[in-house]
C-alpha cells in the first residue's frame, strides 16, 4: 500500500494540484436523519441502529467525529487516486504548506476547518458549542460555525424549517438555570424564552461559540472550526427525550451539576442581543460573474473580530467556462449538474450507496487556487459547486451585515 505522501503527490502531479475525496458520512445517535444526502434508503443505518442514523456528511474533513463506540476515523476525509486511499489529515500531515499553504500550516500545522451536509428530519436541540478557552480545559477546540441551505437540497423543508437562536431580550441567567433545574420533569422550557427565525433556502447564518441555537429541518452547508464540541441545553425534542449527558458532555466533570456554571458558559450579550439577525444573518453577494457564469459569497464576515472561514457558490450555466484564482486552499463539494473542476471530472449524483465512490467532491491545493482554477459546464443543467476556505484567505470578503447593502 502506497504511503500517504507518494500517494497524494502522485495525485497532485495527475491532477494539477487537485484531489479527489470520497464521501464522508457521520451518524448521529439521538437525531433522525432528513434523507435528502442521497444515500440509498436502504444506507441510512448502514453503521447499524446502535449508532444512529446517517444524518451528515463532511467535507475536506481532518477531524475525527467526537461519537461514542466509533470508528478511529469517523469523520476523517480520503483522498482517493487509482484505486488507492489515505486520510486527507495524513497528506497534509505529510506535504503541510504543498497542499494548505505554508501561511496556514506554519500557523495550525493543520487543516483546521471543515464543513458538512447537515440533515435532520425535525428540529434538533437548543445547543451551543463551547469557546476555545471553555474547550481547552476538556482537551479540544471552541467551534464556531455558519449555515448556508443550498436550494438544490432543500426541495422539502421537513417538519420544522425554523431555528431559534439565543434568547428573547429582557431574559435572566436565573429563568435559564430554572429550565436546567428541571430537566428532569420533562419539556424544561427553554424554548420558551427563545427566538424562532425562519429559515430561507439561498441565506445562511454565522453562529458564534457560546451562542444557544435549535437548528430547524433544512439541509445546511456548514463550514466551522475543526472541532466537535458542544452542550445541549433543551430536555425534550419533538417528544424525544434528551440525555442530560449531551448538556455536560464537554465541560470539566467537576461542573457536571453546576447549572450556574453551565448558564455562566454562555455569551450572555449575544444570547439576548436584540440586533442579533443585523450581524449574523447572510445573504448572497456578487464576489465575480461573467458570461455565464457568476460566483457569489455565501459565508463571509468575522467571528469575534476573526476571519475562520468564508464560503462560495459558483454557478455555471451550460457551455460557460471560467477561471477563478483564490488566495487559499479550498474544499469543493457539487451539489447540482456536470462538468469539470481543472483535468477533474464533475458529476452530482442522484443517489449514493454507502461506501461508493462519487465524483462530486474534491479539494484544491492552495498554490492551484492561487495559480487560477478552470471550470466548465458541459452538462445540459447549471452546474453548481460550493467551496469553503480556512481562516483568513479571504481578506477582501464581504463584512458582517454587508447583505444589507448589496
Amino acid at each position: 500500500m502506497a504511503s500517504a505522501k507518494s500517494l497524494a503527490s502522485a495525485a497532485l502531479t495527475a491532477n494539477d494540484g487537485i484531489l479527489r475525496l470520497t464521501p464522508t458520512w457521520v451518524p448521529r445517535s439521538f437525531l433522525q436523519p432528513g434523507r435528502r444526502l442521497k444515500l440509498h434508503p436502504a444506507d441510512y443505518y448502514a453503521l447499524g441502529m446502535d449508532r444512529g442514523g446517517i444524518d451528515e456528511r463532511w467535507f475536506g474533513s481532518t477531524t475525527v467525529a467526537a461519537n461514542e463506540n466509533a470508528a478511529h476515523d469517523e469523520g476523517l476525509s480520503y483522498i482517493i487516486h487509482n484505486g488507492e486511499k489515505c486520510t486527507l489529515r495524513d497528506a497534509i500531515a505529510e506535504l503541510k504548506g504543498e497542499i494548505i499553504g505554508d501561511e496556514m500550516w506554519n500557523k495550525y500545522e493543520r487543516w483546521p476547518v471543515y464543513s458538512k451536509f447537515f440533515d435532520n428530519m425535525g428540529p434538533i436541540p437548543h445547543h451551543m458549542h463551547q469557546n476555545d478557552e471553555q474547550a481547552a480545559l476538556v482537551g479540544q477546540q471552541g467551534k464556531p460555525e455558519s449555515y448556508y441551505f443550498p436550494p438544490q437540497l432543500n426541495a422539502i423543508g421537513n417538519n420544522f424549517p425554523y431555528t431559534f437562536m439565543g434568547f428573547e431580550p429582557g431574559t435572566t441567567k436565573e429563568e435559564v438555570i430554572a429550565c436546567l433545574d428541571r430537566w428532569n420533569e420533562g419539556d424544561n422550557g427553554i424554548l420558551d424564552i427563545s427566538k424562532a427565525y425562519r429559515l430561507k433556502p439561498g441565506t445562511g447564518w454565522l453562529i458564534p461559540p457560546c451562542v444557544l441555537h435549535a437548528p430547524g429541518s433544512l439541509l445546511t452547508y456548514e463550514p466551522q472550526w475543526g472541532s466537535d464540541v458542544f452542550g445541549m441545553y433543551q430536555s425534550l425534542v419533538e417528544g424525544r427525550m434528551v440525555p442530560r449527558s449531551l448538556l455536560t458532555k464537554d465541560f470539566p466533570e467537576e461542573f457536571h451539576n453546576d447549572n450556574e456554571y453551565i448558564v455562566n458558559a454562555l455569551d450572555w450579550e449575544k444570547n439576548v442581543d436584540p440586533n442579533f439577525r443585523d450581524s449574523n444573518y447572510l445573504e448572497p453577494i456578487v464576489s465575480e460573474q461573467g458570461a455565464g457564469w457568476v460566483d457569489k459569497w455565501i459565508v463571509y464576515g468575522k467571528v469575534d473580530s476573526k476571519q475562520l472561514f468564508t464560503a462560495k457558490e459558483l454557478t455555471l450555466e451550460p457551455g460557460a467556462k471560467c477561471t477563478i484564482k483564490d488566495p487559499g486552499a479550498f474544499s469543493w463539494i457539487t451539489v447540482q449538474g456536470r462538468g469539470k473542476i481543472g483535468k477533474v471530472d464533475l458529476q452530482t449524483p442522484v443517489m449514493i450507496r454507502f461506501g461508493a465512490i462519487t465524483e462530486d467532491e474534491v479539494f484544491v491545493t492552495c498554490k492551484k487556487a492561487n495559480e487560477g482554477v478552470t471550470y466548465e459546464n458541459n452538462g445540459t443543467e447549471p452546474l453548481v459547486g460550493l467551496r469553503y476556505f480556512g481562516p483568513d484567505a479571504q481578506p477582501n470578503a464581504p463584512k458582517n451585515g454587508a447583505w444589507k447593502k448589496s
